[in-house]
């Protein structure tokens, strides 16, 4: 896993702390094109690896990759899936089983559909489960994506639920599918570890806000805190600037005291700001993150 890892929030109009500046980061990000340029920037500066939902724009990102493969040879994806608003809206327009079969992949389509239609007249939910994971990862198709994350929508819906099950479904899917790596995102680090050691899922890859106030940490800070000093995890922290509460040398100094940290994830919308984040983990973190030597100027 990299040490860095660029997030996609600032493109699809998320930001935690202004409404205003999320309005503004939409409507400048509506072309392909302007989140290319900022991709680029991270690219070239050594931060390799694109962590992003399913969204329908990432569609547009993959097709432009897909079309230049000696360029974007070493660019990694890692997904994050579901993308809730966008089965939500399917649902809506197509019903239950045709939002299923408005996704499928093109290969195997009928034996997918009856798989589809199986699960939901049975009820089968883990099923269902695989199904949509093979529907996210159509976008996918041909490019590098060593780890696949389930989203925390689900991830904490389940978790409340207490249908654990899912998660090795998912776990189990993901190596034997796509040999590639189980991770997931939640807003509880050490509910969810519970629940995946019950489930049997050793060392996961487990993405969450971690930073030095606890800003939007539930469960709260010293769980975290005991979570990472005492079980054999591996931890990716995201908002670590708790949506610029925190000053960023200040943030990433905090976090590379912690144990069990594998990974940082942030977003940023110039290379300026790429840089910075990027300084800052190789000063703190020892990242080792450098320029590409044949980047594009």
């Amino acid at each position: 896993m990299d040490p860095l890892l660029f997030g996609d929030n600032q493109f699809f109009g998320i930001n935690h702390m202004s409404e205003e500046k999320a309005r503004n980061q939409a409507m400048r990000f509506q072309d392909v094109s302007a989140i290319m340029e900022v991709l680029d920037a991270a690219y070239d500066e050594g931060v390799r690896t694109f962590m992003c939902t399913t969204h329908d724009r990432v569609v547009e990102i993959c097709d432009v990759m897909r079309a230049n493969p000696e360029r974007y040879k070493d660019f990694i994806f890692y997904p994050c899936m579901p993308y809730a608003h966008k089965y939500a809206n399917a649902v809506t327009d197509h019903g239950m089983v045709g939002a299923l079969t408005h996704f499928m992949p093109e290969g195997g389509m009928m034996s997918t559909i009856m798989k589809s239609g199986k699960v939901l007249a049975s009820k089968d939910v883990e099923g269902i489960a695989e199904v949509l994971i093979d529907v996210e990862m159509k976008m996918f198709k041909g490019l590098n994506t060593p780890v696949i994350f389930m989203q925390n929508v689900f991830v904490d819906l389940l978790l409340g639920l207490g249908f654990t099950k899912v998660f090795r479904t998912f776990h189990d899917h993901v190596i034997r599918t796509y040999n590639a790596e189980p991770g997931f995102i939640t807003m509880n680090t050490p509910m969810l570890y519970a629940a995946l050691e019950a489930e049997g899922i050793e060392n996961p890859i487990i993405c969450s806000n971690i930073n030095k106030i606890g800003f939007r940490m539930s469960g709260g800070l010293d769980a975290y805190l005991h979570t990472l000093k005492t079980k054999q995890i591996r931890a990716i922290a995201m908002s670590v600037l708790a949506s610029g509460a925190i000053p960023p040398d200040e943030a990433v100094e905090w976090l590379s005291k912690q144990p069990n940290i594998q990974a940082l994830l942030f977003g940023a919308s110039s290379r300026r700001n790429i840089v910075g984040i990027r300084d800052l983990a190789n000063k703190y973190m020892g990242a080792n993150v450098q320029p590409r030597t044949e980047a594009v100027s």
